[in-house]
């Protein structure tokens, strides 16, 4: 067995630990939780997407799913809209503010990246997330 400090979840927490405060300090200049950020991030990607798709892309559970868009609502960067063709189905539409908001934090994050990108390189960033696909996809 691998020792503690190099195994695969440890490296992983660690690495979080390393590159989420960051990011972190961005989402709260905004007054986002990380949760919020999965889920703004994913609406500015496709607008409209149905709670289930949410959950799913965004991996928070459908019971914390709920709290995280109270929030967003009750902040008025989101709006809940039920389907004409399903009304079981629950879809999430950005707000005016929601999508103006896009604008003023893309390029905050996409500055973070660069640099975390620069700190190891492109051709290491490349093989990172190669890596990272290829263990996903077992």
């Amino acid at each position: 067995m691998k020792h503690f400090d190099r195994s695969l979840p440890m490296m992983l927490y660690r690495t979080l630990d390393a590159v989420m405060p960051r990011f972190r300090s961005i989402f709260s200049h905004f007054g986002l939780t990380e949760p919020q950020w999965r889920i703004l991030r994913l609406l500015w990607e496709r607008d409209g997407r149905a709670l289930s798709d949410l959950s799913a892309a965004s991996l928070i559970s459908p019971p914390s799913l709920v709290g995280v868009i109270d929030r967003l609502e009750r902040d008025g960067l989101v709006a809940r809209r039920r389907s004409s063709k399903d009304r079981r189905v629950v879809h999430v539409c950005l707000s005016v503010a929601g999508k103006a908001l896009e604008d003023q934090v893309r390029p905050m994050v996409e500055a973070a990246y660069a640099d975390l990108e620069r700190s190891i390189g492109p051709a290491n960033w490349q093989q990172m997330l190669h890596t990272m696909d290829r263990l996903i996809a077992q």
